[in-house]
């Protein structure tokens, strides 16, 4: 039986690997067999939209149950993300985040409650999408905090994606894949990064998703927002910084606009966000313009540098 048809940017990573992706590419459909002995389950040879680090397919339990696999590419790091992004989601117990039932870190997977369509696939307005990122996000901030131990100085989130978008924009910058950015947005999300920084304080972090973008948020009629989030990174950080990465998308309706009400209307959904969430609406602002920018960098990094321009692109259109 072949497998699955992997994502865009699941090929793309993969490719990335060279001999070692195309070695989990082959070997695919038995880890999905081996889940299957393991979990008591059948999976469905079909890849669901989303996802660029992983194989997401539907399953269905030996009593009927739906349920959803994720298995995750390989690479540097992928088994401890994975180990947390489990902890994380055991210790929610289905608040803002999709039910845990079991998973392998050794196979890479997870097993869990099969939701409905993202809401990036649910038309809606920015505001409405905005809304149900945010108010899911509180539900999510009720984590346990002790699966996610404070950062050691220095590593906090604004100094590593201060320290990412040096890297990226250097590296990046000598081969020409980065033209899309304007070096005044680069300097300015440099700038952000080092204030948020040096604005970290424990005593204000929560467990952060980390990466709660509308592809990330699923339709859940248990939830009271109705929606779960999936794929949580889950460390301690400023609140403010989930909040800013939801907002750090939206590149097509803002550059649609000239560069002045662009800016108006982000501030707008900015002072939005940070009423639904408690959050001080400058700091969500600086999160968003650092993740836009570094996103951006990141994405065009390993490869997609057509996804990722749309990031940049507007980082600078910002400013006019």
């Amino acid at each position: 039986m072949s497998g699955p048809r992997l994502q865009p940017m699941v090929r793309q990573r993969l490719a990335g690997l060279g001999p070692a992706g195309a070695a989990w590419q082959a070997g695919l459909d038995g880890l999905l067999a081996a889940l299957e002995r393991r979990w008591g389950i059948t999976v469905e040879r079909r890849s669901l939209p989303g996802g660029s680090g992983s194989l997401v397919a539907p399953a269905t339990t030996a009593a009927g149950e739906p349920r959803g696999v994720k298995v995750v590419v390989p690479g540097e790091g992928v088994a401890e993300a994975l180990a947390q992004e489990a902890r994380v989601l055991g210790a929610a117990e289905g608040r803002g985040y999709a039910r845990l039932h079991a998973y392998d870190t050794e196979l890479g997977a997870l097993l869990l409650d099969r939701l409905g369509r993202s809401r990036e696939q649910t038309p809606g307005a920015p505001e409405a999408v905005l809304t149900d990122l945010a108010t899911t996000l509180r539900e999510a901030w009720g984590t346990d905090p002790s699966v996610a131990p404070h950062p050691e100085p220095g590593e906090d989130k604004g100094s590593t994606l201060h320290a990412l978008v040096s890297r990226l924009a250097e590296r990046l910058g000598r081969t020409g894949a980065a033209d899309a950015l304007d070096p005044r947005a680069l300097a300015l999300a440099l700038e952000y990064a080092g204030r948020r920084a040096a604005a970290h304080d424990p005593a204000d972090c929560v467990v952060v998703h980390g990466d709660p973008h509308a592809g990330n948020l699923l339709r859940d009629e248990r939830s009271p927002t109705g929606w779960s989030y999936v794929d949580p990174d889950g460390f301690a950080a400023d609140p403010a910084y989930d909040v800013g990465v939801a907002l750090r998308d939206f590149s097509g309706a803002l550059l649609a606009l000239d560069p002045a009400t662009a800016r108006a209307t982000l501030e707008h959904w900015c002072a939005l966000a940070a009423d639904l969430t408690g959050t001080d609406p400058q700091a969500v602002w600086e999160w968003a313009y650092v993740e836009r920018v570094s996103t951006g960098l990141y994405v065009t990094d390993f490869g997609a540098a057509r996804v990722g321009a749309p990031f940049l692109r507007t980082a600078g259109h910002l400013l006019g």
